[in-house]
């Protein structure tokens, strides 16, 4: 994260932190009022009260409500498809992040992995209430929960609200031989160089 980012998000949750239940279990705090997990933990009441949740933001087709008195519930009828449309809940489900955080609750964004759909979101969420990049917000998501990996129509989906929102983007869509990804994920692939000042 640039120091403008650090200035922008919260700096009691510099390290990473989450807690596993194996390579794409646990739940992941995002901001102090966001946390990002797979579908199971939705079934955690004991878990979700422990965190202070009030808001469950459920982004699956295939995962109904649990409709527990203590939360409020929030329903994203999405399919993790490159061809789902995503964008159109990025305003609405950022607001009601926001909204929970102001009123001293927290949200839970979940799909069935925790790796698309509620990764997406919540770097919607991100980019529109903490204004940093999509570089960042993705870089910082996913220094929270390493499994991340919005699917490529989705990051389409988040370059064109990028540039919506900034009117510019950090991201850009290049051809490899394994098919059109985010520039991000090549980088992702490549080794690190060292830096020598030069």
């Amino acid at each position: 994260m640039t120091s403008r980012s650090h200035n922008s998000l919260p700096r009691t949750l510099m390290a990473p932190r989450m807690l596993s239940e194996g390579a794409l279990g646990g739940i992941a705090q995002i901001t102090p009022s966001l946390y990002l997990s797979r579908g199971s933990v939705a079934s955690n009441r004991h878990l979700l009260l422990s965190r202070g949740i009030t808001c469950i933001i459920n982004a699956t087709i295939e995962i109904p409500n649990f409709n527990w008195p203590q939360f409020e519930y929030v329903k994203v009828p999405l399919a993790d498809m490159p061809t789902a449309p995503i964008s159109l809940y990025f305003d609405s489900v950022a607001d009601k992040i926001h909204s929970v955080a102001r009123k001293h609750g927290a949200a839970l964004v979940h799909c069935a992995a925790g790796v698309s759909r509620s990764a997406t979101l919540c770097i919607a969420f991100l980019m529109k209430y903490h204004k940093v990049s999509l570089v960042e917000a993705y870089n910082w998501v996913k220094s929270r929960r390493p499994v991340i990996r919005p699917n490529v129509g989705f990051w389409r989906q988040l370059i064109d609200y990028e540039r919506k929102l900034f009117g510019k983007t950090t991201v850009k869509m290049v051809q490899t031989p394994y098919g059109i990804i985010p520039d991000i994920y090549e980088r992702e692939r490549r080794p690190l160089m060292p830096y020598w000042g030069i």
